[in-house]
């Protein structure tokens, strides 16, 4: 993801179209706030992941009957900083933002989150967060992905039917990895397994693993679940192996995949990722073939969490269909919370779901060390 693609994204407060109930002669503007890292750890992520939303909305703009909403993408930066994107989130919406948009990361989901309670606004698909925005009291929040506890559930069952019942967790010590380790341990109550050989917390986005791999190989587990961003996650897969380590590596969607490889290279080869939304090169599935569509008038390149941008995207279009002429934050909301069934193209969507949601597969792949996706 080069330079000109970073400058596309910086600038992409264009306008753009959504879809409408009913054509209205002067379009409405709906301005969406977004706090996204487009510098920093997770700048890889934070690109695909709003670039592809972005998608979305440049492809329903360039047709060619307005059917009456416009929408306004206001982004802004926050390095992957829950501080900054509370500041952010704030920012919006004083300056007339009518919801928030596609946070991504843990901590800074949250901190939107909780500004937007505070301040009467819907906070819609973030892009990683604790499984705390998904509690019955938090109906000002609605997720396009599912749950960590979801991918948690996947992955340990995983494990366990390969007979890998010792386990181990290597979490980044923030939000995001405390949330996954309390899902991890969750997970593993409910299916009656034993408890983590060992688990250890490493500084985000760091190659400072060293006392962890340590302490895993004196435990040592059959297979390690990774709640951590691509350069940690790499940094420490590489030390796992060089110190002799022959065990399974599993990792949260979040890991972004693509920079995974990028980091890994042919070491990759057997690591296990868990995704949420569909391959991106699975064209027979009409949302993955209305993407690749789009992308093809593009500098992107497919990717998962690109992906995953444009059906957040096309799920708010369609929410602000239902919700119809004169729409509110009311009946945007009540729309939004009817959304519990919504095929956005040969995949479903469940904006209401609980902490468990049984509607989606979620999908386990491993990657060869050529960089093919192997479910």
């Amino acid at each position: 993801m080069g330079s000109t693609r970073r400058q596309v994204l910086v600038a992409a407060a264009g306008t753009v179209a959504a879809t409408g109930a009913l054509a209205q002669a002067k379009p409405r503007k709906i301005v969406l706030g977004q706090s996204v890292p487009l510098t920093g750890a997770a700048d890889q992520i934070g690109l695909a992941f709003a670039g592809g939303a972005k998608l979305y909305f440049d492809a329903f703009n360039s047709r060619k009957n307005n059917p009456g909403w416009t929408f306004e993408l206001q982004q802004l930066d926050d390095g992957y900083q829950a501080a900054k994107a509370a500041e952010n989130a704030k920012k919006l919406l004083a300056g007339g933002a009518d919801l928030l948009f596609g946070f991504v990361g843990t901590g800074s989901s949250d901190a939107g989150a909780e500004v937007a309670g505070k301040e009467g606004a819907l906070f819609f698909a973030p892009f990683a967060a604790s499984d705390k925005l998904r509690e019955p009291s938090m109906t000002h929040v609605f997720h396009v992905r599912p749950s960590l506890a979801d991918e948690a559930f996947k992955m340990v069952r995983h494990c366990a039917t390969l007979g890998q019942t010792r386990m181990a967790v290597l979490a980044e010590d923030d939000a995001m990895g405390r949330a996954g380790l309390a899902a991890i341990q969750q997970a593993l109550s409910e299916q009656k397994l034993a408890p983590l050989v060992a688990h250890a917390f490493v500084p985000v986005n760091s190659d400072k693993v060293d006392a962890a791999v340590a302490a895993f190989m004196k435990a040592p587990p059959q297979a390690v679940i990774q709640v951590s961003l691509f350069n940690t996650t790499a940094h420490f897969i590489r030390k796992m192996r060089k110190a002799g380590y022959a065990g399974a590596f599993l990792n949260f969607s979040v890991v972004g995949i693509d920079p995974l490889f990028t980091a890994l290279g042919k070491d990759i080869g057997g690591v296990v990722v868990s995704q949420v939304v569909p391959s991106p090169k699975q064209s027979a599935t009409p949302i993955v073939k209305e993407y690749l569509a789009a992308i093809d008038n593009s500098d992107q390149t497919p990717s998962y969490e690109s992906l995953e941008g444009f059906i957040a995207a096309k799920t708010l279009s369609e929410a602000v269909r239902r919700a119809g002429k004169g729409w509110d934050k009311g009946s945007l909301q009540r729309a939004m919370h009817t959304m519990s069934d919504y095929d956005v193209g040969g995949f479903r969507i469940n904006l209401r779901a609980g902490v468990r949601d049984s509607i989606r597969a979620i999908d386990l792949v491993t990657i060869t060390p050529d960089g093919k996706v192997v479910r």
